[in-house]
This record gives C-alpha cells, structure tokens and sequence, in this order.
C-alpha cells in the first residue's frame, strides 16, 4: 500500500495544478464565488460517476453514514470552500507559483493537529521531514530583503497562508470522515466521502449565489466548456487525494504534495510566462530534499 498512496498523491497533485490553471482564469471573468463555485458543482457528476465506478470494481455496496463520519466531512467541506475562494483571491495580485507556495505552507500544521484531533501517526523523523520541505516553501515565497516592496505582500502572503491553513483543516476533515465510516475499503470509503463533500459544498455556493449574487452563478454556466473542465479535473484530482487520505495520514499525502509547487513553477514559466528566480530554485531543492526524507522515513 507504500508505493500506492505515493502514485495517488502525485497523480492527484498533477491534476490539481492543472485544474488551479484552469480555475484561475475563470476569477477574472465570473468572480471569486463564481470560480470558487466551478470545481464543486461541475465536479459532483463526475464524482458520482466515480463513486458507480467504485461499487462496480470492487463490488461493494456504499458505506453507511455515520454522525462522526458526516461532521468531519462537513468540516473539510466548508473549510475547502474557503481555502479555495483565499486562493483564488491571492492569485489575482500574485504569480501563480508563488501563490501554491504559500498555500503549501500547511503540512506542519496538518501533521500537528492530525495527530492531535484523529491520531496520526507522527513520528519525529517524519516531523523532521515535514519541516524541512515546508521550509523549502518558505524560501521559495519569499525575499531575502526587508523593503517597502515586501510590506506591499503582506496581504498577498496573509490570504496565502490563511489559504494554506484551510486546506489544512480540509485534509483533517476528509481523513476524519473516511476513517469514521464503519465498513468498505479504501476505494469505496474514499469516493463516498469525497461524492457527501461535495454534496455539501455545491449546496452551500448553488444556495449563496443564487441569493446574493446570481449574476456570478449565471456567468459560471455561461462559460460551461472551461467549467467543465475545471469540475472534472478537480473530481479527478480529489478522487485521489482521498485515495491517498484513505491510505496513509493527511501529513504525508499534503508533504508529498509539494512536489506540486515544482509544477506549478513549470506552468508559471511556460504558461503564464513569469520568470523563475534563483532563490526559488534553491527551495524547490530543499523541498525535494525534504520530500525525499520523508518517503525514506516511511520506507
């Protein structure tokens, strides 16, 4: 099960950086909350599609809910919600490399509280490992002088961090709620979890838009093709992020993926067109180091 939760990380982290470019676009012509909204509602189909996939390959039947299972996952649900809506707002005055950078702050955080509130696993090589690698982020998010230039990114850095703190939580919540279901294996456990949070997420941002701003809601199906993409890479991707929470602890699955921040640097420089600098090839080498400590640690 090692080497699976390692394939379903990376798998997953590759679709989410693809499905951030997607997104990103998305926040100039319909909103925040209307981006925000994309990935969720547009995503549930192919979730649901998953989930029948899922009963038909391993022939089980869809666990039962259970109150635990339904609390940790509404926890992830919200929290995901506003990590997404915080990322989204930290893309529009910051690059999009940079931006994952801060997001991906949070594995130290996950690892703490993971083995505080659900019983993670942690041991110190791991926490070693975790350190190193979020500071490798850290390097590669910020400059080396103090100038007025860099007061100017606090709020940037604020929302990145607070962004990176959400998912966080939403990494706990959705490894709560698999681990709180009373039968199935990984598979079926993980696509039901991920089919209720997304369940409630589309809920929640269908309910919001269509009392507060419907002209964000319509504009989201206005542009169906990009929103359809958006939706089904973010299914794809959280299809295996939950494969990966089912399998091992929201620590390794979030330290694992930072290897994200090293695609999207390639989208920033191939994509987008913005420049990477020294320093940040000295963090994606620290990040690298750390990640590779932490697969050695595990092995």
């Amino acid at each position: 099960m090692a080497g699976l939760w390692v394939a379903a990380t990376l798998i997953a982290a590759t679709a989410q950086t693809a499905r951030n470019a997607a997104q990103s676009g998305l926040t100039a012509r319909i909103g925040t909350l209307g981006a925000t909204q994309v990935r969720f509602v547009f995503g549930l189909p192919f979730a649901v599609l998953f989930l029948w996939l899922a009963t038909l390959l391993t022939g089980e039947g869809v666990p039962p809910l259970t109150p635990t299972s339904l609390g940790f996952t509404a926890l992830g649900a919200v929290a995901q919600i506003a990590a997404t809506a915080l990322m989204l707002i930290t893309m529009k005055s910051r690059s999009f490399a940079v931006t994952t950078a801060w997001i991906k702050t949070e594995p130290v955080l996950v690892a703490l509280i993971a083995a505080a509130v659900i019983g993670d696993p942690l041991s110190l090589p791991v926490l070693a490992a975790i350190v190193i690698a979020t500071a490798g982020v850290v390097i590669l998010s910020t400059k080396p002088e103090v100038t007025e230039a860099m007061l100017s990114d606090l709020g940037p850095a604020a929302t990145g961090l607070l962004a990176g703190l959400m998912f966080g939580l939403a990494a706990i919540g959705f490894r709560g709620g698999i681990l709180a279901l009373p039968e199935g294996g990984f598979l079926i456990r993980a696509s039901t979890v991920l089919v209720l949070s997304l369940v409630i997420q589309s809920g929640l941002l269908l309910l919001w838009l269509a009392l507060f701003d419907r002209k964000a809601l319509t504009a989201s199906f206005g542009v169906w093709r990009t929103s359809l993409l958006a939706g089904f890479l973010g299914a794809f991707a959280s299809q295996f992020w939950f494969i990966g929470f089912s399998l091992t602890t929201a620590a390794n699955v979030r330290t694992l993926a930072l290897v994200e921040v090293l695609m999207a640097l390639g989208v920033s420089a191939w994509v987008f067109g913005q420049p990477v600098t020294g320093r940040q090839k000295v963090g994606m080498a620290v990040v690298v180091l750390g990640v590779g400590l932490l697969l050695g640690a595990q092995a």
